[in-house]
């Protein structure tokens, strides 16, 4: 007999979402955000926070920035055992909507240059390299190791009236 259906919904998170926030940053994250930081990041209004839920369980978050024109992706987690479910282009194409719906003409990014699933995410939702940061995230080992490029990625969102 088939287990209880699970709903996945989107929510925007605030400060009373900071534990769950601050356990999925430590599960899912190289480097993860430190707790005053994620608390500063949950109160911020010129951020929003976007969290994907399976019924009571925070899976994936992602934080979008609002810039003058433009919109940021500053971060976005999910849990290792949520991965390859979707999950991130579900948060993703949410951000994008977001983005276009608030008028902003671009939405920007930047991503380790070894993650490729996120580089074909991207790349998928239309996002297209800008630049690199050369050595600009610290070694993916704990000790010793090369520091790695950012990948700088952008996607346009409005159409601009031609003069």
């Amino acid at each position: 007999m088939p287990g209880p259906a699970t709903t996945m919904r989107l929510e925007r998170l605030t400060p009373a979402h900071l534990d769950a926030v601050e356990a999925l940053e430590e599960a899912g994250q190289l480097h993860p955000w430190k707790r005053a930081i994620l608390a500063r990041t949950l109160a911020d209004d010129t951020l929003e926070v976007w969290g994907a839920w399976r019924d009571a369980t925070l899976l994936g978050h992602a934080v979008l920035a609002w810039l003058p024109f433009e919109a940021e992706l500053q971060a976005i987690t999910v849990a290792p055992h949520a991965r390859r479910q979707g999950m991130a282009g579900m948060l993703l194409a949410h951000l994008v909507t977001r983005a276009r719906q608030d008028g902003a003409e671009r939405l920007l990014l930047e991503v380790r240059e070894s993650n490729a699933p996120a580089l074909a995410l991207y790349r998928r939702y239309g996002f297209d390299e800008d630049g690199r940061r050369r050595g600009y995230y610290p070694p993916a080992e704990a000790r010793g190791g090369v520091r790695e490029a950012a990948i700088l990625m952008s996607r346009p969102l409005a159409v601009r009236a031609v003069d």
